[in-house]
């Protein structure tokens, strides 16, 4: 089994369009690359949506060169470009659309509404002609969304033709203005917040239904409708029903997502967190029919943008996903001819052997091993906001993801013994689920521990977090500045950057890990507790609220590591990294396989350590981590073929012997003592 490649290329009319598709073909086939994705009128070629003459010539374009291709034997998809269109950027309207309308009163120019007939009109024909052409997928990029519709704030949704559906359901006419003073109301939320975004997510299932027709009654069901998608919790806002979409886009029982993940320019290695943990999010929001194939972002497309060392391992985190494929970004959208550019060749050949070794090994059936993160997709119907904004509906489990993974521990968006519930994320549910997660091992941030201390739930946490004191309020005994270890004069922390502190207040059983302090050595409050509750539930308190933004250190990372063990109890099964900063773990298990994979997201080499739980049936003390024997380690350096490594037992810490290099990934594998069983050597890749 290979890695599926997949390559994005700008697409232009002109008489040399057979020859230049064909040199694409020859790259093509030289790089072992299975299907090419046409850009529509893309980028500096859009013009604006497009209809007659102009779409006449984009159409012949399309269809010659899909014939090219195809006859090289490739698979061929379309990305038409635009639905409502993603900003103005000086173009307008000319077909007669209804435009955006954004919630200060803002119109666009060249952006249509969800709502509006005309644009629904042309969008089916537009997508249906070009069924006709035989593509494997026709995607509809991410502009399918409310918000991100520049020069507008905060996006659309709020035309005349939406606010007379919202009134409809409320039963009386409602004016743009107080539909967002009720959507945004400080508090408890508005029931018009719920009804927006009924309006919202009717209108574009509608549309998906549409689309979706047309496509299967002009392709006869063989072409798929692939959607690219934004962060889910701006989705969250929108109102989007994940299932309900996808079933609205399937054609033949199938779709395609594209999930939005990596950054379009050169960012630092330890963001790789944040990629892991996007993919890991929105694997549990796709149905089983919907297949995976994030693409690898770079704007404006070339190597200027993005280094090789950084596309290769964006491109190794998706495989890790189980990425059913990868859409690349490698020739610049104004590039002619794809064999002018041999640093896109190069970059290819020395990826191959890396993400096909991964695509022969991808587990079946693996389950993402870590702590879980909970959240639901409705998350922003049910926030209580403070200020009255549009940013505070906008509730994300990435920070806990963030503080999580730079710290080394695994995440999971599923189900998991050890849970994290951070901020606003707690206000999504109900008092009954809440009681479940507080059965097992539940971290809180002092802004959730808030929340579920004014809904009752104190008696369970081991604190009171009755207040929240931001840096700047002049509360007794003083600013907030540093964390201690409880009874310790050395070692502190700081965390007087931190926005907010939550005032705990521990019940009699908690254990007060660490104190805060002001910057005269006066006791603030207990910074972090442990507690065992009356239901047998394990509980650990932050007193900070942004836990993601406190300074990273060696100390920091020892507390996180202890309160994640102290939450599993006696039955510890998450592998903890670390020895290096910023090493970024992905487990996984799959029957009695464990993996592990840790990416270097220093620019230094890092030493790899990893702090094992005693396997099942082991007679040794439940505090000694005892490594597995045998492990299996394969080192994947940037862009060169995967070499076995060798590992070292020191202490009850499993090592890795070879430094990890900055943006490279170490592959570990073992099966839990009580089920040994031999592990083969990695299989040499020439």
């Amino acid at each position: 089994m290979k890695a599926r490649l997949h390559v994005r290329y700008q697409l232009r009319p002109g008489r040399d369009l057979a020859e230049r598709a064909g040199a694409l073909a020859k790259v093509c086939d030289e790089n072992e690359v299975d299907e090419v994705v046409l850009l529509l009128g893309a980028e500096q070629a859009y013009t604006g949506h497009l209809a007659g003459d102009e779409e006449d010539l984009w159409f012949a374009a399309a269809a010659e060169s899909c014939a090219v291709l195809s006859a090289a034997g490739l698979d061929v998809s379309l990305n038409p470009w635009v639905t409502v269109g993603h900003a103005d950027r000086g173009r307008r309207d000319r077909l007669g659309f209804a435009p955006m309308v954004s919630p200060t009163g803002q119109v666009a120019a060249a952006q249509a509404s969800f709502a509006c007939p005309t644009w629904r009109s042309w969008l089916y024909a537009h997508y249906g002609r070009f069924a006709r052409l035989g593509f494997r997928v026709l995607w509809v990029e991410d502009d399918f969304r409310y918000h991100n519709h520049a020069p507008l704030d905060w996006g659309g949704g709020f035309e005349p033709l939406m606010m007379e559906r919202l009134s409809r359901l409320v039963g009386e006419e409602v004016s743009r203005e107080e539909a967002v003073a009720a959507v945004t109301r400080p508090g408890t939320p508005h029931p018009w917040r719920e009804l927006l975004q009924r309006v919202w997510r009717t209108a574009q299932l509608e549309v998906a239904e549409g689309v979706a027709r047309a496509v299967r009654e002009n392709s006869a069901g063989s072409t798929q409708l692939g959607l690219m998608s934004s962060t889910p919790a701006m989705h969250s806002v929108e109102g989007r029903d994940w299932d309900a979409l996808f079933a609205a886009f399937s054609v033949s029982g199938r779709a395609t997502q594209r999930p939005h993940f990596a950054p379009y320019s050169d960012t630092p290695a330890r963001q790789l967190a944040s990629a892991v943990w996007s993919l890991e999010a929105q694997r549990t929001l796709r149905p089983a029919y919907v297949a995976s194939e994030p693409e690898i972002e770079n704007w404006p497309h070339t190597a200027w943008s993005k280094s090789d060392t950084q596309t290769w391992s964006e491109m190794v985190t998706a495989q890790l996903s189980g990425a059913d494929a990868l859409l690349l970004n490698l020739h610049p959208s104004a590039a002619e001819h794809a064999d002018r550019f041999p640093r896109v060749d190069a970059l290819l050949r020395r990826s191959r052997p890396a993400l096909d070794w991964l695509a022969e090994r991808r587990p079946e059936q693996a389950e993402p091993l870590g702590v879980g993160l909970p959240w639901r997709p409705d998350t922003a119907a049910h926030v209580a906001s403070a200020g009255g904004t549009w940013q505070e509906l906008v509730v994300d489990p990435a920070p806990a993801a963030d503080y999580l993974l730079g710290y080394g521990v695994p995440v999971t968006s599923g189900a998991a013994p050890v849970q994290a519930l951070f901020g606003g994320c707690a206000d999504a549910f109900g008092d009954a689920e809440l009681r479940t997660m507080l059965h097992g091992g539940l971290l809180l941030d002092g802004a959730a521990a808030h929340r579920l201390t004014l809904r009752g739930f104190a008696g369970l946490l081991g604190v009171r977090a009755g207040s929240v004191h931001g840096r700047e309020e002049p509360v007794e005994p003083g600013p907030y500045a540093v964390e201690r270890l409880a009874g310790e004069e050395t070692g502190s922390l700081s965390v007087d950057v931190q926005p907010a502190l939550a005032r705990l207040e521990p019940l009699p059983d908690a254990e007060v890990v660490t104190e805060i302090r002001t910057p005269q050595g006066r006791l603030w409050g207990a910074g972090r507790t442990h507690f065992v509750n009356a239901l047998g539930g394990r509980v650990a308190v932050l007193a900070a609220t942004a836990p993601a933004e406190l300074a990273r250190s060696d100390a920091g990372q020892r507390l996180l590591h202890r309160s994640i063990r102290f939450l599993e109890g006696d039955r510890p099964v998450l592998p903890l990294v670390h020895g290096s900063p910023h090493l970024v773990p992905h487990a996984a298990r799959s029957g009695d396989l464990i993996r592990l994979c840790v990416a270097n997201g220093s620019a230094d080499p890092g030493r790899v350590r990893i702090d094992l739980p005693v396997p099942p049936g082991l007679p040794v003390p439940p505090d000694l981590p005892v490594p597995p024997d045998p492990v299996r380690a394969t080192l994947l350096a940037p862009l060169a073929p995967p070499a076995p490594a060798t590992t070292t037992e020191t202490d009850g810490h499993l090592g890795l012997e070879a430094e990890l290099p900055h943006r490279g990934w170490a592959v570990l594998e073992w099966r839990p003592a009580s089920r040994r069983t031999p592990v083969a050597d990695p299989t040499p890749v020439s």
